[in-house]
């Protein structure tokens, strides 16, 4: 499978379960969380979905021939999902405050995957 297929496709399942995770903690969550971890969890969620039409984005650039910054930018963005919206899922499923020493990674990850988009502009053929 060529990278922009299947950054596509991992693009369409993050933000399937990015739909999944809202409504889960719009749903299931609202009375059994406390407001604090609640709002944890929706961040999760939402930065999850920047990311995934982020990817699908990244997709479109490596398909018109764009740079590899793309293909770094894409990778970033599955590692800063995994790392910055996975830990916000724990921390505020678990109540352990000590995932959020994590969750920086995982924002250091989406950064370096946007300058990445970015270079990949000035950088193209």
């Amino acid at each position: 499978m060529s990278t922009d297929r299947l950054f596509v496709a991992i693009g369409g399942l993050s933000g399937f379960l990015a739909v999944a995770a809202g409504a889960f903690g719009a749903h299931a969550l609202r009375n059994r969380l406390a407001p604090d971890l609640l709002a944890v969890f929706e961040t999760g969620a939402r930065y999850q979905m920047y990311h995934a039409l982020a990817l699908i984005a990244v997709a479109w650039l490596i398909g018109r021939g764009s740079s590899p910054a793309a293909v770094w930018a894409g990778w970033l963005f599955v590692i800063g999902t995994c790392v910055f919206s996975g830990s916000l899922y724990a921390l505020a499923l678990s109540g352990q405050r000590w995932l959020g020493a994590i969750t920086p990674l995982g924002g250091v990850a989406f950064l370096a995957g946007w300058a990445c988009v970015a270079w990949s502009a000035f950088s193209r053929p």
